[in-house]
């Protein structure tokens, strides 16, 4: 390249111009023009002189129609027709009418035509001479005659009432003479506006006659000829582009060889260069001021030769002109370095996008959406159901299930698609909108006319497109089924990835595909490529491009494998990922209560939501209820640090310690501490890389309907909310205690005494805390929301709280259990005192057979007296005072035998010569269950028998067929 600066000459004196003479084009051109001027000043004034008049004959018929249908809907018009004297009524109003709005008559008569007003009162009542009958059917209309003032216009208009009816008619007449009065008085100002412009015109004809002289040089039409011949090669025929600016740069002329090279716009003259959007490097040239020769610029997808030169033309302009070459084949040199280039970004994208979650749909559609648009117009990745699922397929032969979808959207042009390759197109128009759905920004893709050099698109003029339709977007999750002869069937029988080049039947092979696709004709070129990861068939990812693109080739090809083969590996961690969760996911539910027991003590509901916030994966949250001996209910809410399977399996045993202590009907206490010593068991039993028991906490509580008592204990567990019936909202105080598993705290209870419909609100500390909330802030939440819930049901309670409380997205796992309390009616309970005599015995079975009949369970009364006895007896043999039975009825028939003892009795059997030993035995034939509870001091043996029918009868056991059962000697 090489430039050199330059000053401009100084300009000749100019010499004088000729006269405007007819040899000249300047001359030739006024004398034309000046002649035209004013033949178009007089067709001017004829024209409006004409118009005038028309106008005149059109105003006449406007207000005349405007003024009847005016007067014929002026409030009161109806009431004055039907009124006894119309003609006073209206004949000075239609007078005022008619002079205010200057027409010669305003004619109000009926619809038999008697006149009730006229301009001259001697025609009033009388016959109106005319055509008026066509407004009685039709409307209103107008007319125009020729009378003895000249042309005169007349509108008659009727007057109807509200039901339809005509209550008269309205005329009005107006003579064009009047209007065209009015016209007239405007006509000389016309004259003397042509006869202005005209002289105007003639001035300013001759002032642009001079001015095309200087311009011309004073040349005649021969060299005006030959000059517009050169001109026009130089525009049209010249394969080398011509630029012409000024000295600020501004673009004079330009060729269509420029136009093209620089894909400038229509309205590209007279407009900077700086403006019109080139490269920069081509504006700096452009506007360098100096000379410069064989300078390389880039100009969209070509390379410029460029030579600037300035014009020194004597009494000209200061200016420059450019012309340019196109030197793309340089380009084709660097075109497969660039290529690859392009290629590498993409891989590069493809690494750093997909793959960034566990999940297989979402996985599969960030592969679609990294190669759309940059590298194909329409992505799809159909996978196998047990992928998708989580499984292996490795018998797998069925469907395919399309799990993702991308498609680009339509091309605009060529431009469009360079453009696009530089990073300015904008995303897929499908793409998720998940932070990672900007546009693919990669290899670009030619358009059909272009020439193609390593994966570059270099475009000619040709190849310019019109905006091209979208295309359809497959349907997501849908079932496909690949048959021969398609290029899928080909790939997913050989296991290796195919490029489908347009065949010679371009439309029955679009036709085929589109049928098994799901895809519109159209389609130019396909990639189909299988999904494997560890030498095992996942699915088929698909790349397609249609007309609008150029055909994949095979480098495309080695790409879309790369591809594919990075994106399989991330999609089998995925797929392993979802299934390892399933299964946690499986053993966690198998480990929660599916339902909730039948109980008469509380009604509970409950809520357990996972976490939402990342992948957590399942957690240790956990919840009970456990029906207790004696109507009783136990309810346990626990909680286990941390998330996965080994939060999941720890909350297992922990819960099965729970149900497996509770069959010992132990206090809260020292079920809690056999639970806490059972945890720090299992934490030594571990070796020292196992992941110990660290954080887990829980709250268990005993409620006894009978008295309504609640016994609360808890370990490392925030206490529960107590909601009173009439609302109040308090949190009691419950005795506090490390974590389970710590030990070394003594464990304390807190007795409540609930009132029936108090409500008890247990929870996991997911519900009131998280990152941006400490715990009294979620507490006082809780209290808020609990206090707005008045009246409420357990499961209603349980939806209101979430409601209120829970944050939009959970960072932990919550568990709620709301229990309801209930009371058994003193109806329902019956306790008597018993001496230390076993003569008392028969007093409690007439007690008892006496309550049982009132309640209407006499069927009952043998095997209840029978279990008593035995039960009482042995109270009065081994146990201390005092001595007590309660009988209740609940879900079943419930009977209580407490002395101030703590031996329990054991079951044995008894040998054929023993004289005791077979009570108990009894006990355990007639009763459904029956145990030993241990309250505060003494014990308690209970049993329980089904109210339902169907139990077998006892009357049918004789007294021999009893003692036969525990006779060692009895067959």
């Amino acid at each position: 390249m090489r430039r050199r600066g330059h000053q401009a000459a100084d300009p000749a004196p100019r010499r004088a111009l000729p006269p405007l003479g007819l040899h000249s084009f300047a001359g030739q051109a006024m004398w034309v023009q000046l002649g035209l001027v004013v033949v178009l000043v007089a067709v001017a004034v004829v024209t409006l002189v004409l118009q005038s008049r028309n106008a005149a004959s059109q105003e006449a018929e406007q207000r005349s129609r405007a003024v009847a249908e005016s007067v014929a809907a002026v409030p009161g018009m109806v009431q004055a027709l039907d009124g006894p004297d119309p003609t006073a009524a209206l004949q000075s109003r239609t007078e005022q009418i008619r002079r205010r709005t200057h027409v010669d008559a305003v004619v109000v008569f009926s619809p038999q035509g008697i006149r009730y007003t006229h301009p001259d009162p001697k025609l009033i009542g009388k016959h109106v001479v005319g055509p008026y009958k066509q407004a009685l059917t039709q409307g209103t209309f107008t007319r125009t005659f020729t009378a003895s003032t000249g042309p005169t216009v007349i509108s008659i208009a009727p007057v109807t009432r509200d039901n339809g009816t005509v209550a008269g008619l309205v005329s009005v007449g107006i003579t064009v003479k009047r209007v065209q009065h009015t016209a007239s008085a405007v006509l000389p100002v016309l004259l003397g506006g042509a006869a202005g412009a005209l002289i105007v015109s003639a001035a300013s004809t001759v002032l642009l006659a001079r001015r095309l002289q200087r311009q011309t040089h004073g040349m005649g039409p021969a060299g005006m000829a030959r000059m517009y011949e050169h001109h026009d090669a130089v525009l049209h025929s010249v394969r080398e582009g011509v630029l012409i600016m000024d000295a600020d740069h501004r673009l004079l002329l330009t060729n269509d060889e420029a136009r093209r090279l620089l894909d400038l716009r229509p309205d590209a003259e007279g407009k900077r260069v700086t403006d019109l959007g080139m490269d920069p490097k081509t504006v700096d040239l452009l506007t360098s001021g100096g000379d410069v020769s064989d300078a390389v610029s880039p100009a969209g997808d070509r390379l410029l030769a460029i030579n600037i030169r300035p014009t020194d033309v004597p009494r000209g302009p200061a200016g420059s002109v450019a012309t340019l070459r196109d030197t793309t084949e340089l380009r084709a040199l660097a075109g497969r370095a660039e290529a690859a280039g392009e290629r590498l970004r993409l891989l590069h994208a493809a690494g750093a996008r997909v793959g960034t979650t566990l999940d297989v749909r979402r996985t599969a559609q960030e592969l679609a959406d990294v190669a759309v648009p940059g590298f194909a117009d329409v992505v799809t990745v159909e996978l196998a159901d047990p992928v998708l699922q989580g499984d292996e397929p490795t018998t797998w032969d069925g469907p395919l299930r399309r799990a993702a979808v991308s498609v680009a959207p339509p091309h605009r042009s060529e431009g469009a698609s360079a453009a696009a390759s530089h990073g300015n197109e904008g995303p897929s128009t499908w793409a998720p909108a998940d932070g990672h759905a900007a546009a693919a920004q990669h290899t670009p893709r030619g358009h059909q006319g272009s020439e193609r050099v390593s994966g570059s698109s270099l475009t000619g003029d040709s190849a310019r497109q019109e905006a091209a339709p979208s295309p359809t977007r497959p349907p997501l999750d849908e079932l496909v089924i690949y048959s021969p002869p398609t290029p899928q069937s080909l790939a997913l029988e050989t296991r290796r990835a195919v490029l489908a080049p347009v065949p010679a039947d371009t439309q029955a092979w679009s036709e085929h595909t589109a049928q098994q696709t799901g895809h519109e004709p159209g389609l130019r070129s396909l990639i189909t490529v299988p999904v494997r990861a560890r030498g095992v068939l996942l699915g088929l990812a698909n790349f397609w491009r249609y007309q609008e693109s150029d055909p994949f080739d095979e480098d495309d090809l080695a790409v879309a494998e790369e591809l594919v083969g990075r994106a399989g590996v991330s999609i089998d961690n995925a797929r392993r990922f979802t299934h390892a969760d399933a299964i946690a996911v499986t053993l966690q539910r198998s480990l929660l209560p599916e339902a909730l027991p039948d109980q008469e003590a509380v009604e509970a509901a409950y809520r357990y939501l996972p976490a939402q916030a990342g992948d957590a994966g399942v957690s240790g949250d956990w919840y009970d209820v456990i029906p207790l001996p004696g109507a009783r209910v136990a309810l346990v809410v626990g909680d286990v640090v941390g998330h996965g399977l080994h939060a999941t399996a720890t909350m297992g045993r922990l819960r099965t310690a729970v149900h497996n202590f509770s069959t010992l009907d132990l206090p809260p206490d020292e079920l809690l501490a056999y639970l806490d010593e059972l945890v720090t068991t299992i934490d030594d039993s571990l070796g020292a890389g196992s992941a110990h028991i660290s954080g887990a906490t829980c709250l268990y509580a005993i409620y006894d309907p009978a008295t309504g008592r609640c016994t609360i204990a808890t370990k490392g567990h925030p206490g529960p909310a107590l909601v009173q019936p009439d609302g109040t909202v308090s949190f009691p105080g419950i005795p506090v205690s490390p974590p389970l598993g710590l030990g070394g705290e003594p464990f304390e209870t807190a007795t409540l005494e609930l009132p029936e419909d108090s409500r008890l609100v247990m929870f996991t500390d997911g519900l009131v805390t998280d990152r941006h909330r400490d715990i009294d802030t979620g507490l006082e939440q809780l209290r808020t929301a609990l206090a707005g819930l008045p009246g409420r049901t357990a499961d209603e309670t349980c939806q209101g709280v979430l409601d209120a409380v829970l944050p939009s997205h959970p960072s932990d796992d919550v568990a709620l259990l709301v229990a309801r309390t209930r009371r058994l009616d003193a109806e329902r309970i019956a306790e008597w005192a018993v001496q230390r005599d076993p003569a008392d015995v028969a007093r409690i079975r007439t007690n008892v057979t006496d309550r049982l009949t009132a309640w209407g369970l006499e069927d009952l009364s043998f095997a209840t007296e029978l279990i008593l006895s035995e039960l009482v007896t042995n109270a009065i043999r081994y146990g201390t005072e005092p001595i007590t039975v309660r009988l209740m009825r609940a879900g079943s028939l419930i009977c209580e035998v407490a002395d101030g003892s703590s031996t329990a009795p054991h079951l044995r059997r008894a040998a054929a010569t023993d004289e005791g030993g077979r009570g108990l035995y009894l006990v355990s034939r007639f009763a459904e269950r029956w145990g030993t509870r241990y309250p505060e001091t003494g014990k308690v043996v209970w049993t329980e028998q089904s109210l339902t029918p169907g139990a077998p009868p006892l009357s049918d056991i004789t007294d021999e067929a009893l003692l036969d059962q525990w006779d060692d000697l009895a067959p």
